[in-house]
């Protein structure tokens, strides 16, 4: 199981541009940033233990316990020693900031130890707004902010290379930026102001440009993504004004993307480590050489050689990611391989300067007792993946910690490893259900790991991600209304697409059988209020089916609008609704889902994204989030809506327990009911909200998901593109 099937990870294509930010589709309609909040709640992420790409981790040279971690999609942390967790540095930024949670690169002043600069932007393409830089005196408690006219990838291709931004080793009021498609930026008042320096390399196709960014005495080295394998991929300036190719780089394809560098300043040697593809994936060669910056000699010091045999017949092919010096101890280094699969990534260590290396894996035991998730179903975990993140802590020689793409482990003693990740959530949250019954209050569905079953929320859930079959990404996740024990979920697998539960989501069965599309298009799945019938959607192109025998059979059900996202009516087993998007329809079933007729018609928002959602415990009850169209409601089944006038924009809207005293279930939505794109809550059907998030707790774009508990009134579950699940009670 490793993240690079995951949809959310997916780059896409197209040609960075200086443009003004320009929201993604399901975007349109954005409202301002957040007004402050009428409403005092406590907000927390429900614990599942990290299940996202650690990219960068980097401790501080001169204060011990001092260490920052970032990821590229869900933001940046400070470590705090004293509790052993993560402190989140960026929920503050809102909904029309969601391109900034991806962390491109970040940097500490060696001399200023409260000083913290991060390097914002998660996409280049056009739809995506400029990168910024946040720079913090106060070790990211408060910001300032720079917005910057090139963009950012933190989440795309050479997203675990870096770091990219360097505070100048002559003048800590100096700080250099890499970028993919613009070069060589470069700030002389901290981060104030940034300007374009002239640098001798040409970005390229390839949106790497530069790579990283590493001080080595007072000379500053620059990594060059964008490189043939025969040209020069690495910089170095002596001054701060001029930039050379490095003499005598190694060069070919094992050398061809620079991706990590560290200086011994004790050995004055720059270590490199290089790969044929920036990764995390993609890359099958790679080498590691150091450079004696006071001589000029490079000498390679590669582990071992990717393109071995393997004992299965195959080809050991992977590249080389993370390295760090030891700072108390000359000629120890650390460096990983990256997108090794067959014999799995490793740390290999030295300490004499390269000569020899022992693998870190092999003598490993690796403890994940606190977020069982990581064995992915099989007996034990694996020593990692995606392995470009690599810390050594310059106080504790034996205290190194690493990245994968899904949590960041660490060990005191070369030996015992275990997740450091207490605090660090990085998930995206496709679907909540709050089961009304049962053990667990929260069952989540996401990208990386699947649907997870929350007996407690303070504390990755005990039974690791559903395992029956494994799923990458969640793309489905419903429960029977009336029968609550009965929960069906639907996603990306390699040994089926499907499966149900008749303990409340605590043990799974996969479908007997499945529709022959369910592996290349698995969508969103419904079932009935008893649990008798199962509806399940598979994209745009195709029918959708019906099973009426617990997933043994289906059939196709040709009047179901395709695409459509089934919503299941949770008072009458016989009905069904659908929205069509492209026609701006609500069809309705009254037969089991065996076929669907128009009712409501013209509801069309002119987006792709909506959300129809019926009241607990009403048949015919119905709310539709049409985007910055509105909130719209149906009382008699979906044959007519009207307009909620208190709501200016609805992107998702849940339920949860009645107030005291009230019979109507309390309205959560994210929406803006002014000016201000915020979650707020009803106690009174929507004729008034209150806004209950704050302008610290935001977390980029939440409109996927949100869900009340039905138990406890005012608790209510957020889905996050980045920052997982996170959950509110009144304070």
């Amino acid at each position: 199981m490793h993240a690079s099937s995951l949809s959310r990870r997916a780059v896409l294509a197209g040609t960075a541009a200086a443009a003004t930010a320009v929201s993604l589709p399901m975007l349109q309609g954005r409202a301002q940033a957040a007004a402050p909040a009428g409403a005092g709640y406590r907000w927390r992420n429900v614990a599942q233990g990290g299940t996202g790409f650690i990219t960068g981790v980097l401790f501080h040279p001169s204060v011990r316990g001092l260490a920052y971690a970032r990821t590229d999609i869900g933001g940046a942390y400070r470590w705090d020693d004293r509790t052993d967790r993560w402190i989140p540095l960026t929920d503050h930024l809102g909904w029309d900031d969601w391109n900034l949670l991806g962390v491109e690169a970040m940097a500490v002043d060696p001399a200023h130890p409260n000083r913290l600069y991060l390097a914002l932007g998660t996409y280049t393409q056009s739809w995506a707004g400029n990168g910024a830089v946040l720079r913090s005196e106060d070790r990211g408690a408060t910001w300032k902010r720079t917005d910057l006219t090139v963009k950012l990838g933190a989440n795309e291709d050479g997203r675990g290379c870096g770091e990219r931004l360097l505070v100048d080793p002559r003048d800590s009021d100096t700080l250099w930026l890499g970028t993919r498609h613009d070069g060589l930026l470069k700030s002389t008042d901290r981060g104030a102001t940034w300007k374009a320096v002239g640098f001798p390399a040409t970005p390229g196709a390839t949106g790497q440009g530069v790579t990283l960014l590493v001080a080595a005495g007072r000379s500053v080295y620059a990594g060059w993504g964008d490189s043939d394998g025969t040209s020069a991929n690495l910089y170095r300036t002596a001054d701060g004004t001029t930039w050379k190719a490095v003499p005598g780089q190694p060069a070919g394809t094992a050398a061809k993307v620079p991706v990590r560098a560290a200086y011994d300043r004790h050995t004055r040697e720059l270590y490199v480590t290089y790969a044929n593809a920036p990764g995390p994936n993609g890359q099958s060669d790679g080498s590691v050489h150091k450079l004696r910056t006071t001589t000029g000699k490079w000498t390679e010091v590669t582990p071992v050689k990717p393109g071995g045999a393997t004992s299965d017949g195959g080809t050991d092919s992977f590249g080389y990611g993370g390295v760090a010096v030891d700072a108390r101890r000359p000629g120890t280094v650390v460096v990983s391989t990256n997108n090794r699969w067959s014999l799995v990534d490793t740390l290999y260590r030295t300490t004499d300067g390269g000569r020899t290396w022992t693998s870190l894996k092999d003598k490993a035991v690796l403890d994940v007792s606190e977020t069982p998730y990581l064995t992915w179903g099989a007996d034990k975990p694996k020593f990692g993946w995606w392995i470009q993140a690599v810390g050594l802590d310059p106080f504790d020689s034996k205290h190194i910690v690493y990245g994968t793409g899904a949590t960041l482990y660490g060990t005191r003693d070369l030996k015992n490893w275990a997740p450091q990740i207490r605090g660090l959530e990085e998930a995206s949250i496709r679907h909540l259900i709050s089961p009304p019954t049962g053990e667990a209050h929260l069952i989540s569905g996401s990208g990386d790991i699947g649907v997870m079953y929350h007996e407690r929320l303070t504390a990755s859930p005990s039974r690791g991600m559903a395992s029956n079959p494994v799923f990458g990404t969640a793309t489905g996740l419903a429960l029977a209304a009336a029968k609550p024990s009965y929960v069906v979920r639907a996603g990306w697998g390699d040994h089926g697409n499907g499966a149900h539960s008749d303990d409340g989501g605590k043990t799974w069965a996969p479908f007997k059988a499945q529709p022959d599309v369910a592996k290349s298009a698995p969508g969103p799945i419904a079932t009935n209020a008893d649990g008798s019938v199962l509806l399940w959607s598979f994209g745009a192109s195709n029918p959708g089916y019906r099973s009426a025998d617990n997933g043994g059979t289906w059939s196709e059900v040709a009047s179901f609008p395709k695409g459509a996202v089934p919503v299941a009516d949770p008072v009458d087993p016989a009905v069904f609704y659908a929205f069509d998007t492209t026609t701006g329809t609500l069809f309705a079933s009254t037969d089991t889902g065996r076929t669907f007729t128009a009712r409501a018609t013209g509801l069309n928002s002119g987006d792709t994204e909506f959300q129809l959602a019926v009241a607990p415990g009403r048949s015919g009850d119905l709310w539709l989030s049409l985007k910055g169209n509105g909130l719209y409601r149906s009382t008699d089944g979906g044959a007519s809506f009207t307009k909620v006038g208190s709501c200016r924009a609805s992107y998702t809207l849940g339920f949860g327990k009645a107030p005291e005293g009230a019979s109507y279930p309390a309205l959560y939505m994210v929406g803006s009911t002014g000016t201000s794109t915020a979650v707020h809550r009803s106690d009174d059907e929507a004729k008034t909200w209150t806004r209950i998030n704050d302008d610290q707790h935001q977390w980029g774009w939440i409109g996927a998901t949100i869900a009340g508990d039905p138990r406890v009134h005012g608790r209510v579950y957020i889905a996050t593109n980045g920052r997982g699940v996170q959950y509110g009670e009144p304070a």
